[in-house]
């Protein structure tokens, strides 16, 4: 299945698990024993009194694929929830970046780097003389669209959260623990 395969979708996948040692590899084994992709994977401790994480994580696949990952979540022991924030209705998607720009002496690749970064509403949260570190955030997107036009002028490293994902209105993923 190729990524321009008409019959692939990009699908956003939040899970609400038990905050316990092995979970995430069996999150991961599930996808890898079968042949699937993970695009993007963020997890984090979201509710400490009854020691739950949330996994979000992006993955590609034909209708009948993302269903099969959909439910063998579901079967997984320590889920407790699996939402499939594409099919669930409007949701909301961020990432973060750090990108590092190495101008060395190129003082029109400095000038134009932080102009692209304010359009970009990026922000320096570090500077030498011969380098800049942006932080920027929003849909991945944007982010993808930033690391292209900062790549000629000189792009030399580069950190990704992945995508956080929520849906939008009043439920959420922790009402339905």
């Amino acid at each position: 299945m190729s990524p321009q395969d008409p019959s692939t979708e990009r699908h956003t996948i939040a899970v609400l698990v038990d905050n316990e040692p092995g979970v995430l590899a069996r999150v991961i084994g599930l996808f890898s024993g079968r042949g699937y992709n993970i695009e993007s994977l963020t997890v984090a401790e979201v509710d400490p009194e009854n020691r739950r994480s949330r996994i979000t994580l992006a993955t590609s696949g034909t209708r009948m694929i993302i269903e099969q990952i959909k439910a063998q979540l579901s079967r997984l022991v320590p889920i407790h929830v699996v939402s499939d924030l594409t099919d669930d209705g409007p949701s909301v998607e961020r990432e973060l970046a750090l990108i590092k720009v190495a101008t060395a002496d190129n003082r029109e690749n400095r000038i134009e780097s932080l102009r692209i970064a304010d359009i970009f509403r990026a922000r320096v949260v570090d500077s030498t003389p011969d380098s800049f570190v942006f932080e920027v955030t929003g849909a991945s997107g944007k982010i993808d669209a930033f690391i292209g036009l900062m790549r000629p002028l000189g792009l030399a490293d580069l950190s990704r959260t992945g995508v956080a994902a929520m849906a939008r209105g009043r439920t959420g993923l922790l009402d339905g623990s």
